[in-house]
């Protein structure tokens, strides 16, 4: 850090296995990768091309190239998963990994009906090759799906091989954890740690009071996804009680 502050939480140190911030890029430029990249680099720990943009995203060989250049592991997002599955194609989604040098990859259901065994066993085998992260909840704001059947999935979803298990928001922090407006579903989140360890969790949380709440609830270690890239400085300082929405949460009362 560029000076000496007392009272700040300890941030676990990268490769972390907690406290991760995933960043979803949704069409940078390479020049925007760049330039993202010279600020928050030392903040971020992976980073989703989002949905399938992937697909249609000019340069992608190269953008891919300077993201492992900085030591920053890319993954597609899961809808692309879901485009393949959905038309019987798992077979062309493992050579797009591996035509792309893929490491990471995500399955998901958020858009499609997929029986949880059927989930599982792509991540078995996808396990096999990558690693997985699974996201869990439906992109469905209608469909609430209730606490104990959150922790099944991700329970099975953490056996069958999976990395980490995704709580789903989709970009707009609007559906799955949080209600319509944006607020956390509190009792949900809360249920669902009492049974998997919040390590295994990374909650997607793009709206700056769901980090917040995030941060006061598990620590300055807690995992957020779906962070825009230009609000990556602002959660580290919110992690680190520099912010107004955390500023005395650390401190010795």
């Amino acid at each position: 850090m560029n000076y000496d502050l007392s009272q700040i939480p300890e941030r676990a140190i990268k490769p972390r296995q907690k406290g991760l911030t995933m960043v979803m890029d949704k069409g940078l430029s390479l020049r925007q990768v760049e330039d993202f990249l010279e600020v928050s680099s030392p903040y971020t720990d992976i980073v989703k091309l989002g949905w399938a943009t992937s697909y249609v995203t000019p340069n992608l060989k190269e953008k891919l190239a300077i993201y492992k250049s900085a030591g920053i592991p890319v993954y597609f997002g899961g809808t692309l998963f879901e485009a393949f599955y959905i038309r019987n194609q798992f077979e062309d989604y493992l050579r797009v990994l591996d035509k792309f040098g893929m490491e990471y990859a995500e399955v998901s259901d958020g858009s499609v009906e997929m029986e949880s065994d059927v989930k599982c066993e792509f991540i078995h085998r996808l396990s096999k090759h990558v690693t997985v992260l699974s996201e869990v909840g439906s992109k469905d704001e209608a469909k609430i799906i209730p606490p104990y059947k959150w922790i099944k999935l991700m329970r099975m979803e953490l056996e069958a091989g999976a990395w980490k298990v995704i709580g789903e928001a989709r970009e707009g922090g609007n559906v799955g954890l949080f209600r319509s407006s944006g607020e956390v579903r509190q009792g949900l989140v809360e249920e669902i740690l009492t049974e998997i360890p919040e390590e295994n969790i990374i909650w997607e949380a793009p709206q700056k009071s769901q980090q917040v709440w995030f941060v006061k609830l598990v620590g300055a270690n807690v995992n957020v996804g779906n962070i825009a890239p230009n609000e990556v400085i602002s959660l580290e300082t919110i992690r680190l009680g520099l912010r107004g929405d955390t500023f005395d949460h650390f401190l010795d009362k």
